[in-house]
């Protein structure tokens, strides 16, 4: 399935609407819908945007309360303070009313992208989609903030993971390095920022890459990798472990965006977040998995649509971005496994 821009005006209104809610609820969890409409715009399923957010509206909360505006002096303090998330969003906001929107992403992505752990990695995805449109076709107004949002979420949420040991690894794929990358001990307890605490050491795949022809061909071998792990590793933790393929990808659909120097450090943070979400959610052992029968792509994303979650719809988007047929088996395997929403 082609992605492309949508031209219907729904996404642009899906986005104002959204703008009015917070990037959280229940001051930890991530406010999807944004990430969710552009993928269903993305996919030629503009007519099923507002159908889907009347759903998930009541997950949603009001706009958090604005503390101080971010400056120079003041925004060192600031980065990470998920308090301070409407303040990031609006320096983001007046960033990208003075300066192109490339401009401000190529000048805030490397003080990001060594935070892209914070919000369990979805203020990065969420600016993943956020580029992808703004790419695809027209900056609107609406697709400008949303990036804003976005920014402003991760720059909110940011959190480095200092310490982590990469360890030297006989692996030339990223399958391979996937598979070389050890469990956290006591894997069972504690969500995202427990568990991340627990990762001490990562294999070090592709650490020696500085082309970044290059580093795009591997960051797309990793979500390759990581997608197709999925049907056989998701059981370990349905829902997380889809942020190993979707946080790598959003860091692959940014890079056309970005200058090419910083393609190979984009990927070298792609693979210790796609690792560590490995890492932090591995199941005991694998288990086998065939697809039941062959389907389109259209179709694959038609039945993740029908089920409803956001992270089996976003899943699907990425594997339709990887594009084969054990890609197109892991999304069906996220369908099969995943609580749908409550009705």
């Amino acid at each position: 399935m082609d992605t492309t821009a949508d031209t219907t005006g729904t996404l642009d209104e899906a986005l104002q609407r959204l703008h009015a809610s917070g990037p959280e609820r229940l001051g930890r969890l991530t406010n999807h819908a944004p990430m969710a409409v552009e993928a269903l715009a993305a996919h030629g399923r503009a007519d099923a945007v507002h159908r889907w957010l009347d759903l998930y509206a009541p997950k949603l909360e009001e706009y958090p309360g604005a503390v101080e505006p971010i400056t120079a002096a003041n925004r060192r303090e600031a980065l990470g303070d998920p308090r301070r998330a409407a303040d990031w969003i609006a320096y983001f906001g007046r960033e990208l009313d003075g300066r192109p929107w490339r401009e401000v992403l190529a000048a805030w992505w490397p003080l990001l992208l060594p935070g892209l752990y914070g919000g369990s990695t979805h203020p990065v995805i969420r600016v993943g989609h956020a580029v992808r449109t703004l790419l695809a076709g027209e900056a609107t107004a609406p697709r400008v903030a949303e990036l804003a949002h976005g920014l402003g979420y991760w720059a909110a949420r940011h959190r480095p993971v200092p310490g982590v040991a990469l360890l030297p690894v006989d692996a030339r794929t990223a399958t391979a390095a996937l598979d070389a990358v050890e469990p956290i001990p006591d894997r069972d307890s504690g969500g995202f920022p427990a568990r991340l605490e627990r990762v001490t050491a990562l294999p070090a795949w592709a650490a020696g890459v500085r082309d970044p022809d290059e580093a795009r061909r591997e960051l797309t071998e990793l979500v390759r990798a990581a997608t197709h792990r999925y049907a056989t590793h998701g059981h370990g933790e349905a829902t997380m472990l889809v942020h190993a393929s979707t946080a790598p990808n959003a860091v692959l659909r940014a890079l056309p965006a970005l200058p090419r120097t910083l393609w190979a450090p984009s990927l070298h943070a792609a693979w210790t977040a796609s690792a560590a979400v490995t890492s932090m959610y591995a199941p005991d052992a694998p288990v086998a998995y065939t697809a039941p029968g062959a389907f389109a792509p259209e179709e694959v994303f038609e039945r993740a649509l029908a089920h409803g979650d956001e992270h089996v719809i976003k899943f699907a988007d990425t594997a339709l971005d990887v594009g084969d047929g054990r890609a197109l088996a892991a999304a069906l395997r996220a369908i099969e496994i995943s609580e749908p929403p409550a009705a």
